[in-house]
C-alpha cells in the first residue's frame, strides 16, 4: 500500500488549557510532509498525551484544584470541538482523570493511540493539518493545564488508487 520515504520521527505541539469547560485549540501544520502531486502522505504510528501544570514542574492536582477530567483529541479535519469516537476524522483521544484524593488515571481511549506493530500499520493522513482540541472540567483560579501531544509518524508514498481512496474518505468524513 505504501512505500516509506522516511524513518519514524516525532511531531509535538503543546496546548494550554486556561479556562474550565472551554475548548482550547491548536494545530500541527503538515504542509511540508503531505504532497498531493507526489501522492505523499503522513503515516501516523502512535500518539502520546503528556499532562503537566502551568509550568513543567507544577503538579496537575494543584492546577485543577478539585476532582475532574482533562480531555484531549487529535483529528485530521477541523470539527470545531470535541467529537464522538465514531467520527472518522478522529485520530487519537486521551484523558486524565483526577479524583478528590489526588489519584490519577491516564488513559488513551481510542484505537489510534497505537496503530500496530508493523511498518505498514498506521493511519494515513493526506490533509495539510491535524487539529488538537483540549478541555478541562475544572481548573483552580489563575491556573492552567498543559497537554503536549506527541505524534510519531513517517512520510510515505501511496499508490494512486490508495491516495485517492484516502482523499475521498477524508472528504466524505467532512460532510
Amino acid at each position: 500500500m505504501a512505500t516509506k520515504k522516511t524513518s519514524m520521527f516525532t511531531l509535538t505541539e503543546r496546548l494550554t488549557i486556561s479556562a474550565a469547560d472551554t475548548e482550547t485549540f491548536a494545530t500541527i501544520d503538515l504542509g511540508s510532509y503531505v504532497d498531493v502531486g507526489d501522492r505523499q502522505a503522513l503515516q501516523i504510528h502512535s500518539v502520546d498525551f503528556i499532562f503537566q501544570g502551568l509550568v513543567a514542574k507544577d503538579s496537575v492536582p494543584a492546577m485543577m484544584g478539585a476532582s475532574g477530567v482533562v480531555h484531549c483529541q487529535v483529528t485530521d479535519l477541523n470539527r470545531g470541538g470535541m467529537v464522538f469516537a465514531n467520527d472518522r476524522a478522529l485520530v487519537a483521544s486521551g484523558q486524565l482523570n483526577l479524583d478528590s484524593d489526588a489519584f490519577f488515571t491516564n488513559s488513551t481511549d481510542l484505537y489510534p493511540d497505537n496503530f500496530g506493530k508493523g511498518s505498514d500499520d498506521g493511519r494515513y493522513v493526506v490533509n495539510d493539518q491535524i487539529y488538537i482540541t483540549g478541555l478541562s472540567s475544572v481548573l483552580a483560579s489563575a491556573k492552567a493545564v498543559n497537554v503536549t501531544v506527541r505524534v510519531n509518524a513517517s512520510i510515505v508514498t501511496l499508490s494512486s488508487k490508495d491516495f485517492m481512496a484516502i482523499a475521498i474518505q477524508s472528504t466524505a468524513a467532512d460532510n
